[in-house]
């Protein structure tokens, strides 16, 4: 069954997921969650993550960062004040404030640099997702300057910009 060949790829049973047909000695190998998926693909291609032990953990505690604040605590605010069948302001309120935190974190970090970790990384690649959705965070990106400067001129890459024509793609295409 197509469901138990996915398990084998993802045993969480949710996507991200892939499977790199030429791996480690050239043997197929599978990977899911985002971070590890970016961390695998950073490795194997030597960019977006730094070769130096400082740069590379630098880069590491911010997609760490992403993994266990960003994501999570802006998922809730987007369950909690978009799609719950029953508002509950205790929950929307607790989540848009941690958010809030959350995107007050990430605009000291950008204070005095260009990116979350060094260069253009990983742990951008992992934050930036997240933050386009600031209108349902409750989040003016005026607010918070640094992080509007950073996401223009993320949102302005090349790159960024073909991959959101192809999230765009899909979801015209979608039920």
């Amino acid at each position: 069954r197509s469901s138990d060949l996915f398990l084998k790829i993802s045993p969480n049973n949710k996507m991200p997921a892939m499977v790199d047909q030429d791996g480690p000695d050239g043997a197929p190998i599978a990977v899911f969650e985002s971070g590890a998926i970016l961390m695998y693909l950073a490795e194997k291609t030597g960019k977006l993550v730094p070769a130096d032990v400082r740069g590379r953990y630098e880069v590491i505690q911010w997609l760490m960062f992403q993994m266990a604040s960003v994501g999570p605590f802006l998922g809730q605010i987007h369950h909690f004040a978009n799609y719950a069948p029953e508002k509950i302001p205790y929950a929307i309120d607790r989540y848009m404030n941690e958010g809030k935190r959350i995107y007050g974190v990430v605009d000291r970090r950008l204070a005095d640099r260009d990116y979350v970790a060094g260069a253009y990384s990983i742990a951008d690649i992992a934050i930036f997702p997240w933050f386009r959705n600031h209108e349902r965070h409750g989040v003016e990106l005026a607010t918070f300057p640094n992080v509007e400067r950073w996401y223009r001129a993320i949102e302005a890459r090349p790159a960024v910009q073909r991959g959101v024509a192809v999230l765009a793609d899909r979801q015209r295409k979608g039920p």
